[in-house]
């Protein structure tokens, strides 16, 4: 009995050596799983479901081939694929999940979420966030044909690099009384997370009780992912 986490692959074409890495991770790791869960950044972007790009079809096909096996999948958006809809999730077979889950693993409950929400310090990048995630500016943003829509996703990466290449580490981390408050909001002991690249469990305190909070790491050199089974919660790097 397992159930498994992973997050920020973000999966582009231009890094095929990952896509082929999260395919064999399907075939293999996963299909002994309870459930696999996806806490965001699966892409490196997202334009629209209607994206004819080739690497869309063969993950979606592959994710499904997962479920059709008997293994669900549970997706929840991150900052880079925020705008996946319902036709990619009818297509994969996953189930999208709102922005903070709480899920009961084997006598545990376990907040989940991509993370992103938590870098409190990163006021600018809160306030951009605010803005495409507005609804209006979503239905707007994919109304406008394709070529256009990846000429605005390009700049805005090439932005998001360089805004990032001027702020500090800890800016871009969580603030730890933002874990604090979103623990206890939700009454856990265990919060799992992707988003800052910096796989780690931490220890810390919430409700009065003692916490952990679990860091996936991004997949670059190395696959990574939190393995939970009745035993125990494992963060687990392995080679792709």
């Amino acid at each position: 009995m397992a159930t498994l986490f992973i997050a920020d692959l973000h999966l582009q074409t231009e890094e095929p050596a990952i896509t082929a890495g999260f395919l064999r991770f399907l075939q293999g790791e996963a299909r002994k799983a309870d459930a696999l869960y996806i806490l965001g950044d699966l892409f490196e972007a997202w334009i629209g479901d209607d994206d004819p790009n080739p690497l869309h079809r063969d993950v979606a096909a592959a994710i499904h081939s997962l479920v059709k096996a008997g293994v669900p999948c549970y997706f929840l958006h991150g900052n880079r694929d925020f705008l996946i809809g319902k036709g990619f999730a009818r297509e994969s077979g996953m189930t999208l999940l709102p922005e903070e889950k709480v899920l009961d693993l084997y006598g545990r409950r376990v907040l989940i979420m991509h993370g992103d929400t938590l870098c409190t310090d990163d006021t600018g990048y809160l306030a951009f966030r605010a803005k495409v995630h507005t609804p209006w500016i979503q239905t707007l943003f994919l109304a406008l044909p394709l070529f256009i829509r990846k000429r605005i996703a390009a700049k805005m990466r090439a932005d998001s690099k360089a805004a990032n290449s001027s702020k500090s580490m800890t800016i871009m981390d969580v603030n730890p009384q933002a874990v604090v408050n979103v623990m206890e909001k939700h009454a856990v002991q265990w919060l799992i997370h992707g988003h800052t690249h910096r796989p780690d469990v931490h220890a810390l305190s919430a409700n009065g009780m003692p916490a952990h909070r679990v860091v996936l790491g991004a997949w670059h050199r190395e696959g990574s992912m939190v393995k939970v089974t009745p035993d125990a919660v494992e963060l687990i790097a392995f080679l792709f």
